[in-house]
Formats: structure tokens, sequence, C-alpha cells
């Protein structure tokens, strides 16, 4: 455990990319199996711990400090596992530092009683830094700069191997991924997988804009609409069948509707919906069968899913990534109009022959509830990640809305001694008169020295406290960008905003003069 409380430390102090690899590198290299397994587990968030949470962290902690105490240092550091660190006051025993192997081990057979007692005894056997470490390890939250993609990076580089062959197995191996480092390390060949149950690492587009528009050739390229669902991928063969997000997490079990109807074998790649009768329904809907451990028959009802299908990997076992868009649209169609399977349609192609046709379709898309265009190269093979030119998204216009800022909470990280997530809301009429209601929160689209006269301001004007949360005074107004605008039973403004982002800060501007929930209420869609 020392020596990937070590490695953490010294992660979240190293800013250069290249530096931490140099560290991931190194430790992948010397440290044992199974520990580098689960570190590596760890730092791509393939650990979880269903019976060690936050609040049996807390419940430990005020155990042994006062509350009030503990309450008010986690208001001032703003990080859980960094103030338990530190203010863990330990008691002297036989206590003996864990290996990180033997940590996870016991942790993950361990019962709600149990878990709290070893984590209580491991708290007591390490120092800060390796408190630390073992909290962010329980909570899943490590916050050191490290992306799973830099890991993987890490790992092709201690293999001299590729990123590309790096994910195309990684899907397919588990914690604490012995085979994986066996290859890696040249004792083993590569873990077999069956690729048509795996998840294939999804080919992303790249934004694009009007400028970068001028420059590509319109006959080289298809046009699509750009769904406003979640992006899957479908895996079905040998029997069994598997809907994976676009990060590769396995969702089969929350939408039974659609997977009792795969009785085929291939791998698809494309958009998940809520559809009535041939009608794509707003994302709202959707998000009604999202992350649910339980899809009650009325919600199958009420909300049916769809597949609408943008391309084929694999038909059957045959591999079509290699093959060109175009091909592979060919092998699509083919394979749908040969089983037409229920619940599944393509995302039909678009007819133009310049760009001016083209922007006259995007600009149709808000009011059919579209995000947009995607643009593809049609001699484009399938490539895992974000290649530059073959695949491009052209999203509509966001909207944007004066808003009033209403509560700030403190950040995690880097952050975690600022007030940089805020609450915003607009103005609607109330029973003593105009009041705020909130309407979306945001924790970026402004620059680290906008942040800091943001946290000078919202401590200058606080008029309550929640914590690490205060109310201010209503006296800031944020012109926020969004996507889209939904109902909301969840929010007292009844609405929610689509990926809502802070524009502008309005140091200008009233707050009295910001806008009314009623505007908002004006582009709701569907």
């Amino acid at each position: 455990m020392r020596r990937f409380a070590e490695l953490l430390d010294r992660l979240s102090y190293t800013a250069a990319r290249n530096a931490k690899l140099r560290l991931l590198v190194d430790y992948f290299r010397s440290a044992p199996d199974p520990d580098r397994g689960y570190a590596l587990a760890a730092l791509t968030g393939r650990l979880d711990f269903a019976t060690a949470k936050p609040a049996m962290i807390r419940g430990l902690v005020e155990s042994r400090v006062d509350p009030e105490l503990f309450g008010w240092s986690y208001d001032y550091v703003g990080d859980m596992a960094e103030t338990v660190a530190l203010i863990w006051p330990a008691e002297p025993g036989p206590n003996r530092q864990p290996e990180l192997g033997e940590l996870v081990a016991q942790l993950s057979r361990a019962g709600r009683i149990e878990a709290p007692r070893l984590v209580e005894g491991w708290l007591d056997a390490l120092d800060a830094t390796g408190r630390w470490a073992l909290l962010k390890l329980i909570t899943g939250g490590l916050r050191v700069g490290v992306s799973a993609r830099l890991t993987k990076t890490a790992l092709a580089q201690l293999g001299d191997v590729s990123l590309e062959e790096i994910e195309e197995v990684w899907h397919g191996v588990t914690p604490p991924f012995q085979t994986l480092f066996a290859w890696l390390e040249g004792a083993a060949g590569v873990p077999k997988i069956d690729l048509r149950r795996a998840f294939r690492p999804l080919m992303l587009a790249n934004p694009l804009d009007e400028a970068e528009l001028a420059k590509l050739d319109p006959a080289d390229f298809r046009a699509e609409w750009k769904w406003d669902g979640i992006r899957v991928q479908l895996a079905a063969g040998g029997g069994e069948a598997r809907l994976f997000s676009r990060s590769g997490d396995e969702i089969s079990s929350a939408f039974p509707d659609l997977m009792q109807t795969v009785d085929f074998e291939a791998v698809l790649d494309g958009e998940l919906l809520v559809a009535r009768a041939g009608e794509i329904a707003p994302f709202n809907d959707l998000q009604q069968r999202l992350n649910r451990k339980k899809v009650t028959v009325k919600m199958l009802e009420d909300y049916p899913a769809q597949l609408r299908v943008y391309d084929i990997l694999f038909d059957g076992a045959e591999d079509l990534r290699a093959l060109p868009f175009d091909e592979r649209r060919e092998r699509l169609e083919a394979w749908h109009g040969a089983l037409g399977p229920s619940r599944i349609d393509l995302s039909p192609l678009l007819d133009f022959s310049d760009w001016g046709e083209l922007q006259v379709l995007r600009e149709s898309a808000r009011e059919k509830s579209i995000e947009g265009l995607m643009l593809k190269r049609g001699d484009s093979p399938y490539v895992a990640g974000r290649p530059k030119g073959p695949w491009f998204k052209w999203k509509r216009d966001a909207l944007t809305l004066d808003t009033v800022l209403m509560y700030a909470q403190r950040g995690h990280g880097k952050r975690s001694s600022l007030y940089s997530d805020y609450t915003f809301g607009t103005w609607r009429e109330g029973d003593d008169g105009d009041e705020l209601v909130p309407v979306g929160k945001a924790y970026f689209g402004f620059t680290d020295e906008e942040l800091l006269q943001l946290d000078r301001w919202i401590r200058a004007n606080t008029t309550e406290r929640f914590g690490p949360v205060r109310a201010v005074k209503p006296g800031l107004v944020f012109e926020v960008a969004f996507d889209a605008v939904h109902r909301s039973k969840r929010h007292k403004s009844g609405v929610a905003l689509r990926f809502p982002r802070i524009h502008r800060i309005r140091w200008d501007k009233p707050p009295q003069e910001a806008d009314r929930l009623e505007s908002l209420e004006k582009l709701i869609e569907g």
C-alpha cells in the first residue's frame, strides 16, 4: 500500500504529461502482482467496493472526532479523503499496513458489518499519505490528473506496443490484469477474448466550424443526423448479447425490451433512443431509463427503447472495421434488410450536393429536437479514438440565457479551496413578488483568473452556509450557454438545461435584468 500511496502522491504533484507517464511505467514495471493490477484498476475506474462508501467513512471519523470540528474542517479543506487523512486520530494497537492486493481482496469480500472494522484498522496503521490514498481508492475519486487513456498509454510504453493494441483487448481483461501484464512483459501471448461479445473502442468525431468546412470537398463526405440520445455499442455472439455505453460500461440490464429482441451475431454502433410509433422522444424521456437498477413494466411501456444504428463493426465473426465507410454502410443495409430486427432501425443518410444545402438542414435541427449533423468520409475505416479528418460533428448553435448566481460549492482536487461549482437561477413571480428558482449548475467556462475573482466575490457576498455550499445575495449575472431545455420534476423550476456551461460573466449587468423562467419555458423541446 505504501508504494501505491507514493505513486498517487507524486502523480498529484506532477503536472507534465511525460513525467506522469514515467511514474506510471516505473510503477507498473516494479510493483508486484496483484498490486499493480489493482492499481491499474483504480486508475482506470474499474474498482468498486459495494460496502465501503463515503457515508461509512464519515461515520468512522465522527466516532473519533467531534462532528462539529470535522464539519468545519471538511468545509475548509473541501475534500473528504484529505480531511479524514489529516484529522484522523490513530489509536495504538497491533496495526499492520496492508499490501494493496490484500486490502482489495479483503474489502471486496467484506459485508456491511465487517467493512468499517477493516477500514478503521487500516486508517490506524497508515500514515497521513497512506490514509489519503486508501480513502481515494475506496471512494473511487482519485483526481490525480491521470485519465484512463493516459494510463493505457503507459501500458503501451511498458510493453512496447501501440495504444490501439491495448484498446483492442482492454475490455476483455479484468482486474488484477495478470494476463495483460504477462503479455506486455513477453511472458505470454495476447490475451484471448471473444471479439463478438467484448466492447470495441468507439470511433469519435471532431467538432467542425464553418472555416474548416470550406476546406472540405462535399463529394468526399456522407451526412447523417446527430441524434439526441446516448451512443452505445450492441455486441452479440455465441448466444449472448451485451449493450455498452460509450465508456465501455455494460448497461444491458437497464434495457431488457431491446435486449430480448437480439437473436443475431453482430457488433453494431448506434444511438440509444426512446421512440413511440416511429417518433423519437426528447432526451429527457430517455433519461428516465438511464442508471436504473430495476426497470418497471410501466417504465418499459412509457419509455420504449430503440437502437438507431450508424455502423456495423462485425457481421458474425467477420471484422469489418478496416473496410471504407461506404462498404460498411452497404453491408449494414444488407444485414438489416435480411434480418429486420425489431426495435433496431438505421440512421438514414441525408442527400446533399453542396455545403449550402447541408447548412439549411442543420438550421432545421432544433425544431426537430436533433443535435445537429454528422459528416463522415466515404473512404474512412472504423478507427478507435478521435482521428483528425475522417469524421466531424456539426452541432446546432447553442442557446444562451442570462441567469443569476444563487449557490456556490467548493470544487475538488486543485479547486478544493475555491468556490468553483455554481448553481444559477431565473426569475419568476412568487407569492411575495419576484423570486429566483434554480435552473442549472455549471463548473466550467471561465479562466483561472476569473475563478479567483468569482471566489472573492462569493466570500464577500455570502448570506448563508451549508457545509461546503454557500448561498449568495442575488448580485452576479452569468450568461449561460446550453443545448436544450426539458421539463423536469426533480427541479423546483420545473425545467432542466442540457449541457449548461458559463458563457460569460456579466459583471456589468444588474441581476434584475436577468431572464425570467417564462422565457426559458418557451424553449422547451418536444
